[in-house]
């Protein structure tokens, strides 16, 4: 397996990140809005992704690109935004060790998602695996 093309690598490494954004963030909202802490945070990823970009030299006009991925990009940064106000004002109300968590009750709306919208095949694992995210989620909301 090529690691650098693996989804299991770039998967473990968004779970770490997204850890670090729990903590960070914790520690960032203290005392400001929790909206402009949302508002800085969306500048420095535009500043991080255009670094990227640029270094990769993966610039691309967007010219020819499918009306369809406009709109589910533009969907997209809608839902991102959304969630971000909500997390950080979250996090800024309560105890990162519970907001992370039912925070990542994403991963099983996602499943269900997948399953709904996109027609993805259900294993029992895939199951298995969201219900005990559920559960999780459920215990440490509630104890």
């Amino acid at each position: 397996m090529n690691l650098r093309e693996s989804w299991l690598l770039f998967a473990l490494g968004s779970a770490i990140f997204a850890a670090l954004t729990a903590l960070f963030g914790k520690l960032g909202v203290a005392g400001i809005n929790s909206n402009l802490a949302t508002f800085i945070r969306t500048l420095v990823i535009l500043a991080v992704t255009a670094g990227i970009l640029s270094l990769r030299a993966e610039w691309a006009k967007p010219s020819g690109w499918p009306w369809h991925s406009w709109v589910f990009l533009v969907l997209s940064g809608i839902a991102t935004g959304l969630s971000w106000l909500c997390y950080y004002r979250a996090l800024q109300l309560g105890p990162v060790s519970k907001v992370a968590p039912i925070d990542k009750l994403s991963v099983a709306i996602a499943i269900v998602l997948g399953l709904l919208v996109l027609g993805e095949k259900p294993s029992w694992s895939v199951l298995v695996g969201g219900l005990l995210i559920v559960a999780g989620s459920l215990v440490i909301a509630l104890f």
